[in-house]
């Protein structure tokens, strides 16, 4: 079955939804530091900071269109696996970890429908600690053609925002964008029981593009 539904040209890059809050007030106070920067120069010294702050932010919340790839279960992140552990209930969860040089648009595992987006409360150690099991996160639930599929995303030590796209009841297609994890994160995706994980711990993933499951 085929997957490639983006809806603009492959290579193409666009700004992640929920951005806006850390967004505008950036771009806005280079811009007015740059502007006066040409008549002072005192502002100039703003001026770079500020300017440097807002280019590391374009950059963040960049969201670059994907061709989909083909399988059972792709990645919902882009990053490193940080684990692969086996769960006592059968199935397998794949930890991705996710550094602020990511892009943190999370994309769906497989397509079905979205049965539960719960938000559950947390702490913000970070994503990498083991601690941070108990971090702010959105566990989500699809029904697909595997049966249940669980995935969660893990606010980090910065990534204080977690920002679903899509509610419960959504139809989605593989690959489609359902999320936004605000800076340095991670993600879990449970394969289940008789799933195979087809990557390797310290493996890069790219949201939509990696296979995770092996035939």
């Amino acid at each position: 079955m085929p997957h490639s539904h983006s809806s603009a040209p492959r290579g193409r890059v666009r700004l992640a939804r929920g951005a806006s809050p850390w967004l505008l007030p950036t771009v806005a106070a280079a811009a007015v530091s740059l502007t006066r920067a040409r008549r002072s120069g005192r502002w100039a010294t703003v001026a770079v900071p500020t300017t440097a702050l807002a280019a590391g932010m374009l950059w963040f919340f960049r969201d670059p269109e994907r061709e989909i790839a083909q399988g059972r279960v792709i990645s919902p992140a882009d990053g490193v696996v940080q684990s692969i552990m086996p769960w006592k209930d059968g199935r397998t969860r794949v930890a991705i970890f996710m550094s602020p040089l990511n892009v943190h648009v999370n994309r769906a595992p497989l397509a079905g429908t979205v049965t539960s987006v719960e938000h559950i409360p947390g702490g913000f150690v970070p994503a990498f600690n083991k601690e941070s099991e108990n971090n702010e996160r959105v566990v989500w639930h699809f029904d697909t053609e595997l049966g249940d599929i669980e995935m969660v995303q893990i606010a980090g030590a910065v990534a204080r925002r977690i920002v679903p796209y899509v509610p419960s009841g959504t139809k989605v297609e593989q690959g489609e964008r359902i999320g936004l994890i605000r800076f340095g994160s991670r993600v879990d995706i449970y394969l289940p029981e008789g799933v195979l994980p087809d990557v390797e711990v310290g493996q890069t993933t790219m949201a939509g593009v990696t296979r995770l499951d092996r035939d």
